[in-house]
């Protein structure tokens, strides 16, 4: 029984979750065994503003976390987002100079490591080195170039790097919570783990995680990461253009928001008036779901010219038939999708997490794709360093077993020549 913890630092909420897959279930399924989810204070657009007050509500949510699995949490995978992320594409190449010339997991790391030798900013770090493909004697199309054989071996990664600062502080957050970090984890590789189909990450999708305070926008192909971008503008800015717009407070905002919000007014067919608290002593009169709609649908296009202009910017927006997967919580606003669809021209979904099992009542909405998706990915990752330990180990025990003979066969010749030879 593997279990794994993932912490997902959003703007609007904070998720603790313990999850525990075992390995001869054949259905694969990922048990929810604990859950702790609270209202985010201190975090702004995806970056924490208040040390003490969002060390608070990470302390709280590990403690719900605690309480409802009964384990103690003391590692975890933490998700990244916000305007501080960059990546870019890179290039890696080793020799492979052995006599066998067998490529061994030691070669695809040595080749990753090249890939990872570029020029970045002294306050950005390295938090990912995906792998996008290889080539093997200038063949590619190989996915996992581990017990080929060849004399050249290259990789093309996607390196994500993040604001070292913002790190240390996360880090630190996590740290007074009495937790360590496993891992940083960018939160849309996280989201795609979760939501993502295999069909859909090999053919070509947009992934758009549109969250509290930002929205995370990925391009995956041929099974791999290829482009991605986090954008300081999410579910926050519907609530604040209401707030503008009818003159009332975040909060009244908000539940208009979640009660009435619909993406294109043109689909709106209900008209029955809507009693808002304003600022001032009067409340407002005269308010419908289409005035509400009206205000959003803007924000909404806006959004939506963001991500159009990420796919041309990545080059692969002629490349994507699988179309746009939605997640995050505000990819709940009702009619987006069908928005989407008529803006886009292209398939579009909206996503939630599936084959769950356990604590799993709030989890299967698109809002928890990244909490859940920290989970498969700390599983994922936690298998794979166990295979390359389990592949390493093999080929060290091959290696010392020939070692005696050869040393061996030295001593044999050295007696068999010594006579023959000057003093």
């Amino acid at each position: 029984m593997a279990t794994i913890v993932g912490l997902d630092v959003g703007t609007s909420k904070i998720a603790c979750l313990v999850g525990e897959t075992d390995e001869e279930r054949r259905d694969g399924r990922l048990r929810i065994a604990g859950v702790g989810i609270v209202p985010s204070r201190g975090i702004k657009k995806g970056a924490i503003v208040n040390l003490d007050e969002a060390a608070g509500v990470i302390e709280a949510a590990v403690d719900k976390a605690e309480r409802t699995s009964g384990r103690e949490i003391t590692n975890c995978y933490v998700g990244v987002a916000g305007a501080h992320i960059a990546a870019l594409n890179s290039r890696g190449t080793v020799s492979i100079s052995r006599s066998d010339h067998l490529v061994e997991a030691e070669d695809v790391t040595r080749a990753l490591e090249s890939a990872r030798t570029i020029a970045i900013p002294h306050s950005q770090e390295v938090i990912h080195v995906v792998p996008r493909g290889y080539w093997l004697d200038n063949e590619n199309g190989v996915r996992d170039p581990v017990g080929l054989h060849g004399y050249r071996l290259e990789v093309e990664a996607h390196i994500v790097t993040a604001a070292a600062t913002a790190l240390q502080t996360t880090e630190k957050c996590v740290n007074q919570a009495g937790v360590q970090v496993d891992g940083f984890v960018l939160e849309p590789l996280a989201s795609g783990e979760a939501v993502l189909k295999e069909d859909e990450t090999e053919l070509g999708v947009v992934l758009a995680d549109i969250g509290g305070g930002t929205t995370d926008i990925s391009i995956f192909l041929e099974g791999s990461i290829w482009h991605t971008i986090s954008l300081p503008v999410g579910g926050y800015h519907f609530s604040h253009d209401l707030a503008v717009g009818l003159q009332c407070p975040l909060a009244v905002a908000e539940d208009l928001k979640i009660r009435y919000g619909h993406a294109s007014p043109d689909d709106v067919t209900d008209d029955s008036p809507i009693e808002v608290s304003s600022f001032g002593d009067s409340p407002l009169r005269g308010l419908t779901r289409h005035d509400i709609a009206e205000i959003l649908s803007h924000r909404v296009l806006d959004i939506f010219d963001l991500i159009l202009r990420e796919m041309k910017r990545s080059g692969y927006d002629g490349l994507l038939p699988a179309g746009i997967v939605f997640c995050g919580g505000s990819a709940q606003l009702v009619g987006l999708r069908e928005t989407a669809r008529a803006y886009f021209g292209l398939p579009v979904r909206v996503a939630a997490p599936q084959n769950l099992a356990g604590l799993v009542d709030v989890l299967g909405t698109p809002a928890y794709a990244t909490s859940v998706g920290l989970l498969h990915w700390g599983l994922r990752h936690d298998r794979a360093k166990l295979r390359r330990r389990t592949r390493g180990a093999v080929s060290q025990r091959a290696r010392d077993s020939t070692a005696p003979m050869s040393a061996s066969w030295l001593e044999r010749l050295r007696a068999l020549l010594g006579p023959l030879l000057p003093d």
